[in-house]
């Protein structure tokens, strides 16, 4: 075994200033892991009543883990809360389902039974949802760049609702409904000029951004469609960005669509306002994200307040959260493989812990500088904390799992490490870098397990590749 790595004084400089050394490196901080984890009487991580070295001995690693009560308990919790806040003002609220957090036919039957409706942004999102089942009528589809095809499939499929993103999707879809003889509703994104940035908010006049319409080219794209008769503009759709706390970014963004929404009614009526979602979520033992019935009254509120101070009635609701429903359910569970302790400086030491997966199942670190925390999860240790940085088995620098993080100075090779908070962006964001397989989706519901999405093996990698397959390929 390593001999264990204590972190000296020297060593906590090397940590972020919001982590703070616990007196516990083995404790599971209550909002960032699932509900029901918890560690039995020999220290090992139980998820959905399993102990994680069962999952490891019975599907192997990496394993990204779902806890399907969990997921459905969120569905539930989130759209009660929706439409309780909407209520209070006399209105109806919808709540999509986001499917770029977390998508696979499971997933789709388990938020459309809790009474979710789900969003989609391309035809491959698209198809998942129509064959887990899906009511297309409760399908809303996004997206910047619709193909013909696309846009032909959503029409031809009966879905509910298409966020309109640009002119030319307005003569795209028109063309489309207009040979078919059908009418399609239809949202318009506009981009309020709020962002989030982290947890904190910037407010423009102008945008610079891929998505949707300015406040100020809003009213001449909502008159064309108005003009067309294959296209009913039935509301506004904001989305300000993504792991947001509090309710500040909302209200603001709020009052900018509902003036919008004010000058539009004006020629005709616009029944929904669809405000997206972004609600965040706890990545690590400091995050606070505001629960979701402060959320929801808040944001209700704010626009309930905006219309009285117009005059106009409040209009039907909207919402569409993902990471909020599916990514505190997640776990992933890796092996260690090595450990090494890294001199940073003159004076300062950094243990780099390497495991059997990384970037290519979560990518978030790098794409995003994205914060995560990690537990050993096959057992517990008296050892001291020690710093550490989790890294995966990839050929770059960049490829980092957890940044910083506490862990028993005694972890050694053949541990079993657990991230939590894993459930969105993870799965939908993987990639086959270094052709390393993508790991199967193991879901947990009543102390059973079963797999939801099949691992790959070097197999199914090669089997794509045409050269190996039609040697003669090409030539001439």
């Amino acid at each position: 075994m390593v001999p264990p790595v204590s972190a000296p004084s020297q060593s906590r400089s090397l940590a972020p200033d919001w982590l703070v050394e616990p007196d516990d490196a083995n404790a599971l901080a209550p909002l960032v892991w699932p509900e029901a984890a918890t560690r039995d009487d020999e220290g090992v991580l139980v998820l959905g009543g399993i102990p994680a070295t069962a999952l490891r001995d019975r599907f192997g690693t990496p394993l990204w883990v779902l806890d399907e009560d969990e997921v459905r308990a969120r569905a539930r919790r989130t759209l009660e809360a929706f439409r309780a806040a909407a209520a209070l003002h006399g209105v109806q609220a919808r709540v999509y389902y986001a499917g770029k957090a977390f998508l696979s036919a499971e997933v789709v039957r388990w938020v459309t039974d809790e009474g979710l409706a789900v969003d989609v942004c391309t035809g491959g999102e698209l198809a998942v949802a129509l064959a887990a089942g899906a009511d297309p009528a409760r399908l809303g589809f996004h997206g910047n760049n619709k193909s013909v095809r696309e846009l032909e499939a959503a029409v031809e499929a009966g879905v509910g609702s298409i966020v309109i993103d640009s002119l030319i999707e307005i003569e795209r879809l028109a063309a489309i409904v207009d040979r078919r003889g059908l009418t399609q509703a239809v949202l318009l994104r506009v981009n309020s000029g709020v962002h989030a940035e982290t947890h904190d908010f910037l407010a423009t006049a102008h945008e610079d951004q891929k998505f949707g319409f300015t406040l100020t080219d809003a009213p001449a794209a909502a008159a064309r469609i108005r003009e067309l008769p294959g296209l009913a503009l039935v509301g506004l759709h904001c989305h300000i960005g993504s792991q947001i706390f509090g309710t500040a970014g909302f209200e603001e963004s709020a009052a900018r669509i509902v003036e919008l929404h004010a000058e539009l009614r004006t020629g005709g009526e616009l029944p929904v306002l669809n405000l997206g979602g972004g609600f965040g979520i706890a990545y690590t033992s400091v995050d606070d994200p505001t629960p979701i019935e402060e959320l929801a009254v808040g944001i209700a509120d704010a626009v309930a307040r905006q219309c009285e101070v117009r005059g106009i009635p409040i209009p039907n609701l909207a919402f569409e959260p993902g990471r909020a429903i599916v990514g505190r359910a997640g776990v992933t569970l890796y092996e260690v493989g090595t450990t090494k302790a890294v001199e940073v400086g003159d004076d300062a030491q950094r243990l780099y812990v390497s495991v059997d997966g990384g970037m290519s199942d979560n990518p978030r670190p790098a794409l995003y500088g994205a914060e995560f925390s990690a537990r050993i999860a096959s057992r517990t240790s008296d050892a001291a904390p020690a710093l550490v940085r989790v890294v995966g088995k990839h050929c770059e620098s960049g490829d980092i799992v957890v940044d910083a993080e506490y862990l028993p100075g005694d972890v050694t090779p053949g541990d079993l490490l657990a991230v939590p908070a894993t459930g969105a962006y993870c799965f939908s964001l993987a990639s086959n870098y270094n052709y390393v397989p993508r790991p199967p989706v193991v879901a947990l519901r009543g102390g059973e397990a079963r797999v939801i999405v099949r691992g790959e093996t070097i197999d199914d990698l090669l089997a794509r590749d045409a050269g190996l397959h039609h040697p003669d390929e090409g030539k001439k």
